[in-house]
């Protein structure tokens, strides 16, 4: 396309968070602006496609607003910044997430290819223009998805020419997009993206910008490939996840109570899958999940300042929650300091969290409690993590309560405990355990009908023949039962 101003600009910086909306959506607040660089070669006009190559799946789009540099900056003050501004205009700033991985950080690949910068299709007299008082619509195949304004920003347009001038020299043409509100999303071939700016009285128009397909990518570098969290921050909140455990066997380790799941694990060689000294505070509940793990080690107060802050090892865990997880938390057994309070316990069920096993503290344990979400906890106590722990990684294997968690395995919790499941075992296991808990019905009817336990518990030899009896009596009952129910 040509240039507002005739020629390409010197350089296009994005901004990565900058709308609270969507900040709200990624689940974190940046305390600085933060940046990655578009190539001039980028930049495309309305009515030019966005084109998805053929094996890339997300190729999401991002409505912003455009600001084009009028004069040369250098080292500007925050309330001086909008002075430098010429032109500002709607953007899209396109990319596939698909190519993410390749160049982490740059989006070189992922956000810079051949239009993959659409901007346009009028510009707007910057001092004709409030900056805090624009508006930004998006919509896709004429449904309205984004539509915030600038008054919330994060971080104002002057204060972004004023951070970036500090180091970076902005020359005129130069192009700023200044972040996406919330609703940003994927679209295919076939969909359409339609970007607006307006303010005091005047519009851009509608940036508009069909999908099309493109021929794949030549396989001379890294290759697009797609995984659960890549499809998660691509979508946005319109990401609907495939369960992290298939329904069946959710519903079949809900079904078996974890002390028999403890014995059938004790059966097979391995005793040591319960994870000891945790108790529930919500007794009545039956938990199972996905394991997501977070390590703790003990408290170095030089390094707590270096991993104790900000957006930690915990609070990072909790992000990377999806749902159906439980998160596991190794605190070595030390419940003198809580490694989980309200907050926390609110942001992970907001997450979809299953429920949470810590062998450490919990802080504000009657809030959490009333939350709703299953928690097993090595004890109350009132104090921050800080005081016994620094949060140091997650999605690692760990040891809780005794027991060594690995990411992916299954976890099961009711009123006595909490046990560790391999995957490859669940079928087998719950099978076994159901037919465990009907012999022990079988067996706790005979005792209160006044047999002796002896040679009953466990099943002998005398009573193998009364049991299979019995079984098939109950079986005839519950097929019965259950015809009566279907003709009802």
């Amino acid at each position: 396309m040509t240039h507002p101003l005739g020629n390409p600009p010197s350089k296009i910086i994005a901004l990565h968070l900058n709308y609270p909306s969507r900040a709200k959506e990624r689940g974190r607040i940046p305390a600085h602006p933060s940046y990655f660089l578009k190539p001039p070669s980028s930049l495309a006009g309305t009515k030019e496609a966005l084109v998805r190559p053929e094996g890339c799946e997300l190729l999401g789009f991002e409505g912003e607003i455009a600001l084009v540099i009028g004069s040369r900056a250098k080292q500007v003050r925050p309330e001086d910044g909008w002075q430098y501004v010429r032109w500002v205009t709607a953007a899209n700033d396109a990319g596939v997430y698909d190519l993410r991985y390749a160049d982490r950080g740059s989006n070189l690949r992922s956000k810079g290819a051949d239009g993959f910068t659409p901007i346009g299709p009028r510009l707007l007299d910057a001092r004709q223009l409030d900056p805090a008082a624009l508006r930004l619509q998006t919509w896709v195949n004429g449904e309205l998805v984004q539509d915030d304004t600038t008054d919330t920003l994060l971080f104002p347009f002057g204060e972004l020419i004023a951070d970036l001038s500090r180091q970076v020299t902005l020359e005129p043409g130069d192009v700023i997009l200044t972040g996406t509100p919330a609703g940003a999303s994927v679209v295919a071939p076939g969909d359409v993206v339609e970007v607006e700016v307006t303010g005091n009285g005047l519009s851009t128009g509608r940036l508009r910008n069909p999908v099309a397909a493109g021929p794949a990518l030549e396989p001379y570098g890294a290759m697009p490939k797609a995984d659960p969290a890549e499809r998660e921050a691509a979508y946005g909140t319109a990401w609907t996840p495939a369960p992290l455990l298939d329904k069946r066997l959710e519903e079949g380790l809900r079904s078996v109570a974890v002390a028999t799941l403890s014995a059938q694990l004790r059966a097979r060689g391995l005793p040591h899958m319960s994870i000891d000294g945790v108790r529930p505070t919500l007794p009545d509940r039956t938990m199972v999940g996905v394991a997501h793990t977070l390590r703790y080690l003990p408290l170095r107060e030089d390094l707590f300042k270096k991993y104790g802050n900000g957006m930690n090892a915990q609070k990072r865990a909790i992000e990377e929650l999806r749902p159906g997880h439980v998160l596991v938390m190794d605190a070595r057994r030390d419940t003198s300091a809580g490694t989980l309070g309200d907050i926390l316990a609110l942001r992970a069920q907001t997450r979809g969290a299953a429920g949470v096993v810590t062998d450490g503290g919990l802080r504000d344990s009657a809030a959490v409690t009333e939350l709703g979400l299953p928690v097993y906890h090595g004890g109350e106590h009132p104090s921050v993590l800080g005081r016994r722990h620094v949060p140091w990684d997650s999605g690692v294997p760990i040891a809780c309560g005794g027991a060594l968690v690995q990411p992916g395995d299954l976890i099961v919790g009711d009123a006595d405990g909490v046990v560790v499941v391999p995957p490859e075992l669940a079928e087998d296991l719950i099978a076994d355990c159901r037919e465990q808990e009907l012999r022990e019905r079988f067996i706790t009817e005979q005792v209160r009908a006044g047999h002796s336990v002896d040679g009953l518990y466990p099943l002998g030899p005398d009573w193998r023949e009364p049991f299979e009896q019995w079984r098939r009596s109950n079986a005839a009952s519950q097929e019965s039962h259950d015809s009566q129910g279907e003709t009802a």
